[in-house]
């Protein structure tokens, strides 16, 4: 790959922001990756960088998760996440590329204008941001928003709302991966990206979880949004001159 290091760069800052902000880093990431490898070796990398970042999560933030939520939120996202992994095999790339832009667009300008924006704590907001969730993840790649606004609801302390969303990304991750490998989305050639993205999400995860004992969450989660929606505007801009 040229510019290795600008990608293991910015694969690191996406991490931070992604701990950071609570909306998991393939929010970034993925757009980022765009540019150095096509979309469809991006959604497998991601699924496989994003295996490592949440083991990574649970075990710093391991002091507690809410295992309710764990199967309200969870099953219904690992059985969509499927779905939406095997269907994106069959759309062009190049929308899938415009729908991730305008869904950073429109999710970022949604959190930033409606700040006070929350979901009811119910057993069907949370099986409905599970599907929607998950679907999205497997479609696009990213669905920590949703999820994250979900999460939300219920007021989680900040170990167990990163805990708790890393576990169920854990077995979205887990599950998009088989899905991607048969589509052929994981190429031989990317493989050595793997250990070096392991350590990104580790140093990562580590550098996130300092900066949440010195900033206000509310504060960079305005500051991670903002980035969003830049980063979206950016690849809206990328596929559409492409």
């Amino acid at each position: 790959m040229e510019n290795l290091p600008l990608f293991i760069l910015l694969a690191l800052v996406a991490e931070i922001l992604g701990t950071v902000g609570g909306f998991g880093s393939s929010l970034f990431f993925i757009p980022i990756a765009s540019y150095f490898l096509d979309f469809h070796s991006v959604l497998g990398i991601t699924a496989l960088f994003h295996v490592s970042s949440n083991l990574t999560k649970i075990a710093m933030f391991r002091k507690g998760v809410d295992k309710k939520l764990i199967i309200y939120i969870g099953i219904p996202a690992v059985l969509f996440v499927i779905a939406g992994a095997f269907l994106s095999k069959y759309i062009n790339t190049k929308i899938l590329e415009i729908a991730l832009a305008i869904f950073l667009i429109s999710i970022s300008l949604v959190l930033l204008i409606f700040k006070n924006i929350k979901l009811k704590p119910t057993l069907a907001n949370s099986i409905g941001g599970g599907v929607f969730s998950g679907f999205i993840a497997g479609l696009l790649g990213t669905g920590g928003a949703i999820r994250g606004m979900t999460l939300a609801a219920y007021n989680l302390k900040m170990e167990v709302f990163i805990a708790t969303s890393a576990i169920i990304d854990l077995g979205i991750d887990a599950s998009r991966s088989v899905v991607y490998f048969l589509n052929g989305y994981v190429h031989k050639d990317d493989l050595y990206l793997i250990p070096i993205l392991l350590l990104v999400s580790i140093a990562g995860t580590f550098i996130g979880k300092k900066i949440l004992t010195k900033i206000s969450e509310e504060q960079f989660k305005s500051i991670v949004l903002f980035l969003v929606l830049v980063t979206g505007i950016i690849s809206f801009t990328k596929v559409i001159w492409k």
